[in-house]
């Protein structure tokens, strides 16, 4: 068995795992290793895959990765840069790891990580730490995800400046669905005063809290899944692979840091003249 670190771009993407007749990172992982002859995947069918596949974790539609990791019965040869060979410039494999037979992706994995990229405009920092601290620790996050069940969590936050953004980082051995991303919102909606620290309360309570009064998801596309750590677990890094992966990223910075510029002449222009 081999676990891959794989890096990925997820705006392209109808979220991670795979889908009927949309593009899916998972679905390229899978395509991938039918093109290299690791799985025959000629009926496209969801049996396609190598034996003791599993993933970490199944990111939302525009959520990107750092460190999604996948795990199966892997040939020696797969190293992540022959991956790479037939994957998507948008989605990388870095770095790998043997494990035992008995290691599963999903079950094994100790902590999870979320990093997102919140704009602060118009929000005050201190009033956003004290939102992270009350949110920090283990409660019932039922009114903060569409799951009926398992909604206890320990939760690890913290919150950074690199202006103009709130660098929210989340932790947890296990996250609900949209939990991270209902947390920033709600992290968000106090820090602006849109709404008071009571909230929090309301929120973490036993009363389902619907309707206008609850809290929606954040956007997606600023969330990516920084980390996923694996006890006795040590990844090796694939030097020409990470080389790869690095200029691909590189590039797309570079692309959008351009865009935005453009978007930003455009704005300023609007009306004059």
């Amino acid at each position: 068995m081999r676990a891959y670190r794989i890096a990925y771009d997820g705006r392209p993407y109808y979220g991670f795992q795979r889908q009927p007749d949309v593009p899916t990172v998972e679905g390229e992982l899978l395509d991938a290793l039918s093109g290299l002859g690791v799985v025959d995947a000629e009926d496209g069918s969801e049996r396609d895959v190598p034996p003791g596949y599993a993933a970490a974790g199944r990111t939302d539609a525009g959520v990107s990765a750092l460190a999604q990791t996948i795990a199966f019965e892997a040939p020696e040869w797969l190293t992540p840069a022959a991956f790479n060979s037939e994957l998507p410039a948008s989605v990388r494999a870095w770095a790998s790891a043997e494990v035992d037979e008995a290691f599963h992706a999903t079950h094994h994995a100790e902590r999870r990580t979320y990093t997102y990229w919140l704009h602060a405009a118009d929000a005050d920092t201190e009033r956003a730490r004290t939102a992270i601290e009350e949110l920090t620790g283990r409660h019932d996050f039922h009114n903060l995800t569409n799951d009926d069940e398992n909604t206890v969590r320990e939760l690890s936050a913290s919150l950074r400046v690199d202006s103009p953004f709130f660098v929210l980082t989340l932790r947890a051995g296990g996250f609900c669905r949209q939990l991270v991303r209902r947390v920033v919102a709600l992290v968000r909606e106090v820090a602006s005063g849109e709404a008071g620290r009571e909230k929090i309360e309301r929120v973490l309570g036993a009363d389902p809290i619907d309707g206008p009064e609850g809290v929606g998801p954040a956007p997606p596309y600023p969330l990516v899944l920084t980390d996923v750590s694996y006890p006795g677990v040590a990844f090796d890094v694939d030097a020409e692979a990470a080389a790869s992966a690095r200029e691909v990223f590189r590039e797309k910075r570079l692309d959008r840091a351009a865009g935005a510029r453009v978007a930003g002449q455009i704005e300023a222009g609007i009306g004059e003249g």
